[in-house]
C-alpha cells in the first residue's frame, strides 16, 4: 500500500469517527417521543370543562382549569349555559399580547352567575398535587412545571401554585378591583408570554384547538389594541359546553398527560434538541416553550 492509499484510509477513518460522534449526539425528537407513546399517555377532554367558541371562521376549543380556578370555571359554565356570550364579539386584538372578548359594554347582567368572585390568582400547593417539574431556573417562580395539563409556577415555601401566562392561556379580564373578574370577559395570550401578569389575573384555561383563528385576527388600532370602530368587532356566534353538544358534533380530541414518563421525555427532547438540524443543544427550556400535545382521538 503506497503513502497515498494510507493517507486516504486515515482520512476515511477520521470521517467515520466524526460521523459516529455526530450519530451519538442525535436523540429522539418530539415526533419520535409521541410516535412511541402508549394510549395510557393520553387523556380525553372533560366535556364539562371544554368550551366551543364558534365564529364565522370556525371553532375554537378551550379547556377550563377547575383545579386552579374552580369558582371561575363554575361561573363560566353558568354564563355559557345562559347563552351569555352568544352574539357578543371579540373587541380587542393587541399585537404580541392578547385577544379579548365578552361584553365590556354589554347590558346583559350575569343572570344566575355571580357578578363578583374571589380573585383565584393562586391555589394552595401541597406535594399531593401532580407536578412534572422542569429542571431549569425560571425568573418568575421558584419552581415551574406542569400540573393537570397546564403550565404552573410553584412556591413550595409559601405553599402556593398558579397558572402561567403562556401562549394560548385564557384568563378572566378584570378592573383594578381584584374581585371584578367573573369570567364575563375573557382573553387569550397571543404573544410572547407576559409572565408579569402571573398572580395578578385569574387564568381559567387554555386553547387546545383553533388558536390560529384568534392569533391571526387583524390588530386593533385603538389604545391597547381595542378595535376603534364597532364594525371591526369579530362576532361570536355562540359559546357552548361540549357536554351540551350532541356527541356527533363534539371535537374528539385527547391531550398528552403531563404526569407521564412520555411527557418527561417530550420535555427533554425539546430542552436538548438533538435532531440533525441542531448543532448546539441548548440544555435549557423556558416553561412556555414546552408544547402540550393534542391529537384527534383514535
Amino acid at each position: 500500500m503506497n503513502v497515498r492509499c494510507l493517507l486516504l484510509a486515515a482520512w476515511c477513518l477520521a470521517v467515520a469517527d466524526v460521523a459516529a460522534a455526530d450519530d451519538s449526539r442525535l436523540g429522539p425528537t418530539m415526533a419520535d417521543v409521541l410516535a412511541a407513546s402508549k394510549p395510557s399517555d393520553w387523556r380525553p377532554l372533560d366535556p364539562e370543562s371544554t368550551l366551543y367558541l364558534q365564529m364565522a371562521a370556525g371553532r375554537v376549543v378551550i379547556e377550563l382549569a377547575p383545579a386552579f380556578a374552580p369558582q371561575h370555571a363554575a361561573n363560566i359554565r353558568t354564563l355559557v349555559r345562559q347563552g351569555y356570550f352568544d352574539g357578543l364579539a371579540i373587541y380587542r386584538s393587541q399585537d404580541n399580547f392578547v385577544v379579548q372578548w365578552g361584553g365590556p359594554d354589554s347590558k346583559r347582567g350575569p343572570g344566575k352567575a355571580r357578578a363578583r368572585l374571589p380573585p383565584e390568582f393562586t391555589v394552595e400547593w401541597t406535594p399531593a398535587r401532580p407536578l412534572t417539574r422542569l429542571p431549569d431556573v425560571d425568573g418568575y417562580a421558584p419552581v415551574v412545571g406542569f400540573s393537570d395539563g397546564f403550565p404552573v409556577g410553584v412556591d413550595p415555601q409559601a405553599g402556593q401554585a398558579w397558572l402561567a401566562h403562556c401562549y394560548g392561556m385564557v384568563g378572566a379580564g378584570r378592573d383594578n378591583d381584584v374581585e371584578s373578574g367573573n369570567g364575563a370577559e375573557l382573553y387569550v395570550v397571543i404573544g410572547h408570554a407576559p409572565r408579569q401578569l402571573d398572580r395578578n389575573v385569574a387564568l381559567v384555561g387554555r386553547v387546545v384547538q383553533g388558536m390560529e383563528l384568534l392569533s391571526a385576527l387583524p390588530r386593533g388600532t385603538g389604545p391597547a389594541g381595542y378595535y376603534a370602530k364597532p364594525e371591526q368587532h369579530v362576532p361570536i356566534s355562540s359559546v357552548r359546553l361540549a357536554a351540551d353538544v350532541p356527541m356527533a358534533e363534539r371535537a374528539r380530541l385527547e391531550v398528552i398527560r403531563t404526569d407521564s414518563p412520555t411527557f418527561a421525555a417530550l420535555i427533554e427532547s425539546r430542552r436538548n434538541r438533538r435532531d440533525a438540524w441542531y448543532k448546539v443543544p441548548a440544555g435549557h427550556i423556558d416553561l412556555c416553550n414546552v408544547p402540550i400535545a393534542v391529537r384527534p382521538m383514535p
